[in-house]
């Protein structure tokens, strides 16, 4: 609406740009400030709210571990400067986060969510608290790395340390996306406690799969613990593969650009998906598909649109025309997963979009026509914009805001929505501990100044929490963090 008119207008009035701007990070601010007030309101110490009940839920992802929400928004309420509640939130980790339970949790979720909001929170403000909590729960993920070949086993009862593989895992086998997703947290893990276990826990992980043959270059998304062979050969950069090849540049630039087996990694597998998945549609939209053993599926999943931001990170630091290469491929599926949102009814984009039988960037099965307030479409447009400052990247965001409001909004926070399709929403009752680590975060800081975490200094988890790039002076210190405009 009006804001967006004064926004487009910014080179005429460069005052009214900037107000539209403050106005803008304000809203989000406000966001924020809804979905944590109702969060503690009704579901302080659960790891969900549930905001059409007006309850908490728990679930059985997290093996008894409480206050997936709170450990998620610590960093975002800290940057959006909404101190009260940052310090609500701190109150809640010191005096009721309990570290000894005993339950099933995800080795995967609990690095991301919890250890990776644990360290953001603590390099962001110096706090040891945040850091020794950290380093607690570190030592008790340590025992899923007991297996034949090092490689993790994904399900770790954090009580006795006794680990398996996923049920629906094919055949007991690790999957790609959660072992290969813990790279940054054990880095920062080793540097804050001394202790090179963690460092040398992940960088067995990278000599197996350097080690082992990859199909056409890319990488299945099932792995045997035991024998250290793929189990089956399905690649997807969508759920089960996508963070790895995420943690691979990452790792990279948070080594500041020293970890140099990390990018011929990147680069490699990053050539062998340009090459075997990366297709364009007959209506001229480029996507990454889905390989089962050298027959393409032609989908791609909400999960997987984190891509062009990734693609456009390191495309930064290509060579020459490749440089221009990755930016383009990385607009072209930015695009696309916008596309998968402005063909919806509600401007939300489906779980999972199809390209085939005259169907383009839209789902096609009712089971994939959900949004559960996901981040990974604006994940691109924010690297898309700190790397090009491309207005329309803006102008797609505040797109995801106005939907946001209008049908995932309700009374008592914000939940995901049955199908995109439809003007009516069918809540799901879920507000997810991501839509306040990722979805608002990356919001906020698209209408930010770029120098607010800066890309030069900052590395984001897979879960949006920022970690410090390892440069040779930096030592944990309370970062001030620039005002947003």
């Amino acid at each position: 609406g009006a804001l967006m008119l004064s926004v487009s207008s910014a080179n005429v009035y460069p005052h009214s740009y900037n107000y539209a701007l403050f106005l803008t990070s304000f809203f989000f601010v406000q966001m924020m400030k809804f979905a944590w007030d109702n969060y503690k309101l009704y579901a302080l110490g659960k790891n969900e709210l549930r905001p059409l009940t007006k309850n908490g839920h728990i679930g059985n992802m997290f093996g008894g571990l409480r206050g997936a929400t709170v450990i998620d928004a610590l960093d975002t309420l800290y940057i959006m400067e909404l101190e009260e509640e940052f310090q609500e939130a701190k109150k809640w980790v010191e005096k009721s986060f309990d570290l000894n339970v005993n339950g099933e949790a995800s080795l995967f979720e609990v690095n991301i969510r919890y250890v990776g909001g644990l360290l953001a929170a603590y390099y962001l403000t110096g706090e040891e608290m945040f850091k020794s909590k950290a380093l607690e729960l570190g030592e008790k993920l340590l025992p899923a790395f007991n297996t034949p070949t090092g490689i993790p086993r994904g399900v770790i009862n954090l009580g006795s340390g006794m680990s398996w593989s996923w049920g629906w895992a094919s055949a007991g086998s690790s999957i790609l996306a959660e072992f290969g997703t813990l790279h940054l947290e054990f880095l920062h893990l080793t540097e804050l406690s001394g202790n090179p276990v963690f460092t040398e826990k992940v960088m067995n992980i990278r000599k197996v799969l350097n080690r082992i043959e990859k199909p056409q270059g890319l990488y299945p998304n099932f792995l045997s613990p035991v024998t250290g062979n793929w189990v089956q050969h399905h690649v997807s950069i969508g759920g089960l593969g996508d963070s790895f090849y995420e943690y691979l540049i990452k790792s990279w630039l948070m080594s500041d650009k020293r970890d140099a087996e990390a990018k011929k990694m990147y680069d490699d597998a990053l050539e062998a998906i340009e090459k075997h998945l990366v297709k364009k549609s007959a209506g001229g939209l480029t996507y990454i598909a889905e390989w089962r053993g050298g027959i393409l599926d032609h989908k791609m999943g909400h999960l997987a649109c984190f891509s062009g931001g990734m693609i456009a990170l390191g495309a930064e630091h290509a060579g020459g025309e490749q440089k221009q290469q990755h930016m383009d491929l990385a607009a072209e599926i930015t695009h696309t997963c916008h596309e998968s949102y402005s063909r919806s009814d509600t401007k939300l984009g489906p779980e999972a979009f199809r390209f085939d039988s005259g169907t383009e960037a839209t789902a096609t099965r009712l089971s994939e026509r959900y949004y559960i307030l996901r981040p990974e479409v604006v994940e691109s447009y924010l690297y898309m914009w700190r790397l090009t400052h491309d207005p329309k990247y803006r102008q797609w965001g505040w797109e995801v805001v106005q939907a946001l409001e209008k049908h995932c909004r309700v009374e008592a926070g914000y939940s995901g929505i049955r199908d995109v399709y439809t003007t009516t929403p069918n809540h799901d009752n879920m507000q997810q501990s991501f839509f306040l680590a990722e979805t608002l975060k990356y919001l906020y800081l698209l209408f930010c100044e770029d120098d607010v975490l800066s890309l030069e200094d900052w590395v984001f988890n897979t879960e949006a929490h920022p970690l410090p790039v390892n440069h040779t002076n930096f030592k944990a210190k309370a970062i001030e963090i620039r005002a947003c405009i």
